[in-house]
């Protein structure tokens, strides 16, 4: 097997007196396309950011390609480059597309104004979305602004081979959208995989479809630990209470749901 690309080793994080995750622990490898399941408020997104380095945990070991990271990116460059696309998209509502998926470059390299406009483009392109750049996010649908997201997340600069992302980490891309959107994400997220030059993402989400579709290796969270992980194929034929539990969405089980929601 391939050395881990993220390995993350006894992760804890606690929110006040909330403890989000509790000595929890997750690999993932070159070329993976993880799933990470879990009922709503088990984490999930957390360990996204722990991941992107946007949050340090309180106790545990994050390795990024076989190098120990402490702490934050405030205090600490990750050794390979890592994209996220967030629930919500996160774009900058007084700036133009264009501006959104262009602002790294804008404000850290020295690349020609005109030549990042091009990059722009062509990364509108690739996600469907050519000629939009000069609209701004709310003259743009849901799916639209995921989308443009998506452009922003593997927009790099040509001139910096370190710049290439390696890992593309997506916090429920299909929330919110109808079901054609959404499989419109799903189609994306497996062409960006092909085709984008980076080929290992980790997808938290809760639509069947997406899971389906965009999950090869799955992990399931609950009370801070992973409680399974497989393949897809053994869903079907596994006993494992708590995945049965999660795919049925049935309320009866070891998951404690209505006592978590309160």
């Amino acid at each position: 097997m391939a050395e881990p690309l993220i390995e993350l080793k006894g992760i804890s994080k606690a929110f006040g007196k909330h403890v989000v995750l509790d000595g929890a622990d997750l690999t993932i490898y070159p070329g993976d396309a993880l799933a990470i399941l879990g009922p709503s408020g088990t984490g999930k997104s957390t360990i996204l950011r722990i991941i992107a380095g946007l949050l340090a945990p309180d106790k545990g070991e994050v390795y990024i390609n076989g190098k120990r990271r402490c702490g934050s990116l405030d205090n600490f460059d990750n050794p390979i480059r890592m994209s996220m696309v967030f629930q919500q998209a996160a774009l900058f509502d007084s700036l133009t597309v264009e501006e959104n998926v262009g602002f790294f470059l804008y404000q850290n390299s020295s690349l020609p104004r005109q030549r990042i406009r091009d990059l722009v483009n062509e990364k509108l392109e690739v996600v469907g979305l050519p000629g939009i750049g000069h609209l701004f996010p709310a003259e743009l649908s849901g799916g639209m602004r995921k989308r443009v997201s998506f452009a922003r997340a593997i927009l790099d600069n040509p001139d910096d081979d370190l710049d290439d992302p390696k890992i593309l980490l997506y916090d429920e891309p299909t929330a919110g959208l109808d079901p054609i959107a959404s499989t419109m994400i799903e189609d994306l997220i497996l062409e960006l995989q092909r085709s984008s030059g980076c080929e290992t993402y980790a997808i938290v989400t809760h639509q069947n479809s997406t899971i389906r579709r965009n999950g090869k290796r799955l992990v399931l969270l609950y009370q801070g630990h992973v409680q399974w992980q497989g393949i897809w194929d053994e869903i079907e034929t596994s006993d494992n209470p708590y995945l049965q539990q999660f795919m049925s969405g049935s309320v009866q089980g070891p998951m404690d749901l209505v006592g978590d929601y309160l």
